[in-house]
């Protein structure tokens, strides 16, 4: 790290660092990846969820425990470099860039399809570059933004269960057959899934803002985590009774279609709403999150030693916030939300296995949690991304090949620089 260069803020609290991985997390993910998840696993999707779930709590017990031991931004990329050499610090850092990055441009697609599905490419754009501005102005702007779009986004969702559940519509039949979609559809449901909930790691890339790391990050990462889940099992449960996961898997707007089915059209306009303040919340988070780890990759110049920068005044990393929202940008123009989704997942369960890894070099004296833990945690991360699409797995495959191969090229450039 630069001397010249002023440090992030150590601004937030456990409660804050809650809040932060819950408007990562609950909302956007569940609008978004309910209908590809149901198409793949059907009803039981629930299994998936529970699947995901545990993943989920693996990976953020790994990570928990090393941002207790490593409390500065970055996340997988510093922890990799420290546990298991540089390459995989480097390989944990770019795919979390690009799947976070490609989560960005999937959220942007939700914000635009639900608020106007014919400018969508354009109101997505508008919403990167105006929660980007947001970003700018400090940790503690966004904060605040995030508490008060978790609210709305928390109060949508508890009227999509109760109109689906009361709307006389839901039957203990539109779960069968539960096990229709074989054990492979179960896992690619999990894989899916996994996306709604890779946000806790917003949390420990946020590390060098968090005030007594060892202690918040612990508490707060198990915390937002279990309340996600929980919120994800009654809304997911209260849908498949309503319509089925044929029905889900078909709609462009799962939700709604839910919420509809069961004579509550009028409230329609409220799950539209919700759905686009929660994109809007989980992309302000995880713009956030992807510039703090492109600032410590820049660090370490892994990417351009000018990403770096922290802005005087308001201690945040700018440059990587304005980098990252050129090239979301970019990416709304040429992705579709289901492909980004796919990819998204792809690479950051690789990411995460590279976090249970690191977590597996932990000593003792550094943590007592099991080791069987961070095992299970790596274990599930390789299988479920095996289960993705096809196409997901060979772009993820290439992309994190044209990052190795951009990395080998800028060192050999290097050399050549030195020998001259």
């Amino acid at each position: 790290m630069s001397r010249t260069q002023p440090s992030l803020a150590r601004l937030l609290g456990t409660s804050d660092a809650v809040v932060i991985g819950l408007g990562a997390m609950i909302g956007a993910g569940i609008f978004a990846a309910i209908g590809p998840a149901a198409e793949a696993a059907g009803a039981a999707m629930l299994l998936s969820l529970a699947i995901a779930g545990f993943v989920a709590w693996c990976n953020a017990t790994s990570s928990a425990e090393l941002a207790a031991n490593s409390p500065e931004s970055g996340g997988t990329y510093v922890y990799g470099r420290e546990r298991l050499g540089e390459w995989w610090g480097y390989l944990a850092g770019w795919a979390f860039v690009t799947g976070k990055t490609a989560s960005c441009a999937a959220m942007a697609l939700v914000f635009g399809a639900y608020v106007s599905p014919d400018l969508m490419r354009p109101l997505a754009i508008a919403a990167v570059i105006l929660l980007t501005a947001l970003n700018l102005r400090g940790i503690q702007r966004t904060l605040s933004a995030t508490k008060v779009i978790l609210a709305i986004v928390l109060a949508c969702l508890a009227g999509i269960v109760v109109a689906t559940v009361f709307g006389g519509e839901a039957d203990a039949a539109n779960l069968e057959p539960f096990f229709d979609s074989g054990p492979y559809g179960v896992l690619q449901g999990a894989a899916i899934l996994f996306f709604a909930f890779a946000g806790y790691a917003r949390i420990a890339t946020l590390g060098e803002e968090v005030r007594d790391p060892a202690r918040s990050i612990r508490r707060a990462v198990p915390i937002a985590l279990g309340i996600a889940l929980a919120v994800y099992a009654v809304v997911i449960a209260a849908s498949l009774l309503a319509i089925g996961p044929a029905a889900l898997a078909a709609s462009p707007a799962p939700l709604e279609t839910a919420v509809s089915a069961g004579g509550f059209e009028w409230f329609s306009p409220a799950v539209t709403v919700g759905a686009a303040v929660a994109s809007l919340g989980v992309l302000l988070s995880m713009i956030a999150g992807v510039s703090r780890t492109t600032l410590a990759m820049a660090r370490r110049h892994d990417l351009p030693g000018s990403l770096a920068a922290v802005h005087p005044v308001h201690r945040v990393p700018h440059r990587a916030d304005l980098a990252i929202a050129a090239v979301v940008c970019a990416v709304v123009l040429l992705v579709d939300l289901r492909g980004a989704i796919a990819f998204s997942a792809f690479t950051i369960l690789l990411y995460y296995a590279i976090a249970n890894a690191s977590a597996l070099r932990l000593s003792r004296a550094e943590s007592d949690r099991s080791r069987l833990i961070f095992g299970a945690g790596l274990a599930g991360c390789l299988v479920l991304a095996v289960t993705l699409p096809p196409g997901a797995i060979a772009v993820g495959l290439g992309v994190l090949a044209a990052g190795a191969i951009a990395r080998l090229a800028a060192g050999r450039g290097a050399r050549q620089g030195t020998r001259r």
